[in-house]
């Protein structure tokens, strides 16, 4: 079994590859979408899709995707009363041209390209990598550049790693965040760079050949170890012992622990680097990882954004390549957007416009008939849970609080906070399809300070307005809440069953409080905390 299986990855890499490396004409998104759509279909083998979702589901589910948060109700009522036939799709552009679109998709690359280590707090609230990965989103900075510059730029010397890490860094340092905080992720060692790189930019995992051979996959030791002796390390690490000396011989070598083989620099394909004189070996590795004719680092970016907005990869896991075929839903189409992705000259807007311009896209998440049942034949849009952020910001826009304030030193950090608090309580949910509530998240939706608030008369904007609006009926306030969480018009059995509770006071005989007894239970539902 374990050689059947190398057999297989090898086929699939060795067909990929030479697929790839094809020039092939840029589609524009409306084109690609057909594609995409026409190829997905093809596997359905009389399968029934899911009927479209109505405009109020959509404006939901992508602004969640593109600015990470619920529509607010004025976004929503006027996206509702808009006749224009292409309002999908202007919405659309309106969302990339924004910094909500900016701040979002930041926080998501960030998160995909700079591996969390044991300090989470760097991760997510470094305010220098923030900085830099805003300013790649903003520009649409292609995404090889992206890549080239985390893995060829200057890291610098232990005073800016210290400074990283506590969100300090001297002035103009920005430019090599992302470098900075992808050495500091893998504390600057050889093995950790090695992994990290394989898995994040090529969806390798390569790590399992540091101490053997894969045992799956047609990967060897010695091969992890040469991806390694791209980076011998500079720094000294610093311990409560003497200075422990680098583990790299000499540049471009390095020495396998536990041996006494020493391993020179190499490509993962086998190909001996050109060395240049003067050239730093990471950016030498770094024109391969980026190369058109690398197989794996096109796919594993199409692959990750796919992700992001269908909440599972053509290809899963993610970070790992395939070694049996089913692991592959759409081969041929995730070879298609992988050309068109470099053909794009690694256009990431480009990607997203024409996903999210497809049928699939658009579908409903309810299954509606039981050849739907399986996810990845998209016949029917996954449920996706959201991201911590997603959910404390929804909330913030659900409720009408103001964000907030900003320190008064932006390369200061600060930790704690109700923002800090909530996406700490709230990180670790990978595989959004299968989100699952820890009881600690859910007593802190429930009975935790910050929503508790956000429901009260006298803290929450919305509920305020709402009901000190005497021009509205019991009715509308209802529809105004239900529009402020779950972004839809309450169905006839909620709004009978809630009008009656409202009108009656509810359980103190007050229909204020009423209504925020109503506005706490749609914020703590299971829909509010889905993207559906």
């Amino acid at each position: 079994m374990v050689r059947l299986g190398i057999a297989v990855a090898v086929v699939l890499l060795a067909g990929t590859s030479g697929a790839l490396a094809q020039a092939t004409e840029k589609m524009s998104p409306t084109e690609l979408a057909a594609v995409i759509d026409r190829l997905i279909e093809a596997k359905w083998a009389g399968a029934q899709p899911a009927p479209a979702v109505d405009d109020a589901d959509y404006l939901r589910r992508i602004s969640l995707d593109l600015i990470g948060r619920v529509p607010r109700v004025s976004e929503l009522r006027a996206f509702l009363d808009d006749s224009s036939p292409d309002k999908r799709k202007q919405i659309v552009e309106e969302m990339l041209a924004g910094n909500p679109y900016v701040v979002n998709m930041g926080s998501f690359w960030k998160t995909a390209l700079i591996p969390v280590n044991n300090n989470q707090n760097f991760q997510f609230q470094n305010p220098a990598l923030k900085t830099w990965i805003e300013d790649k989103v903003r520009q649409n900075t292609p995404y090889d550049k992206i890549a080239r510059e985390i893995l060829a730029g200057v890291v610098g010397n232990d005073r800016d790693m210290q400074l990283l890490q506590f969100g300090q860094l001297n002035p103009g340092s920005n430019a090599n965040a992302g470098a900075q905080a992808f050495t500091f992720a893998a504390e600057n060692k050889p093995e950790n760079l090695a992994a990290n790189v394989s898995r994040v930019f090529l969806g390798v995992r390569l790590e399992c050949a540091q101490c053997h051979d894969h045992p799956f996959a047609s990967w060897r030791r010695r091969q992890f170890w040469e991806l390694a002796a791209f980076f011998p390390q500079t720094m000294q690490q610093r311990t409560g012992l003497p200075i422990v000396l680098p583990t790299a011989i000499k540049s471009r070598h390095i020495k396998i622990p536990n041996t006494e083989q020493i391993v020179a620099a190499r490509f993962m394909d086998g190909k001996e680097p050109q060395w240049k004189a003067g050239v730093d070996p990471k950016a030498t590795l770094a024109d391969w990882v980026v190369s058109r004719d690398n197989p794996y680092f096109a796919r594993m970016a199409v692959n990750r954004i796919w992700a992001h907005f269908f909440g599972l990869g053509l290809a899963e896991p993610i970070d790992d390549e395939p070694t049996d075929e089913n692991q592959i839903s759409h081969p041929e189409l995730l070879d298609e957007m992988t050309r068109q992705f470099i053909a794009s000259g690694y256009d990431v807007k480009h990607m997203i416009r024409a996903m999210v311009a497809t049928h699939a896209y658009q579908r409903g998440s309810a299954q509606t008939h039981v050849s739907q049942a399986e996810p990845r034949l998209w016949a029917r849009m996954p449920v996706r849970g959201l991201s911590g952020e997603q959910l404390y910001d929804s909330l913030v826009v659900a409720v009408g609080l103001r964000s907030q304030p900003q320190p008064a030193n932006p390369r200061q950090v600060v930790f704690g906070g109700p923002r800090g608090d909530f996406l700490n309580r709230f990180a670790g949910q990978d595989r959004r399809t299968e989100k699952q509530t820890s009881i600690l998240q859910a007593l802190m939706m429930m009975n935790g300070r910050f929503v508790a608030d956000a429901t009260r008369l006298g803290s929450s904007n919305t509920l305020a307005a709402v009901v000190d609006s005497s021009f509205m009926t019991t009715a509308q306030k209802i529809e105004t809440l239900y529009l402020a969480a779950l972004g839809r018009m309450p169905r006839p059995d909620e709004m009978e069953r809630i009008e009656s509770y409202i009108d009656r006071g509810g359980a103190r005989g007050d229909s204020a409080a009423a209504l925020a007894d109503v506005f706490w239970v749609l914020l703590n539902s299971s829909e509010f905390a889905l993207n559906r």
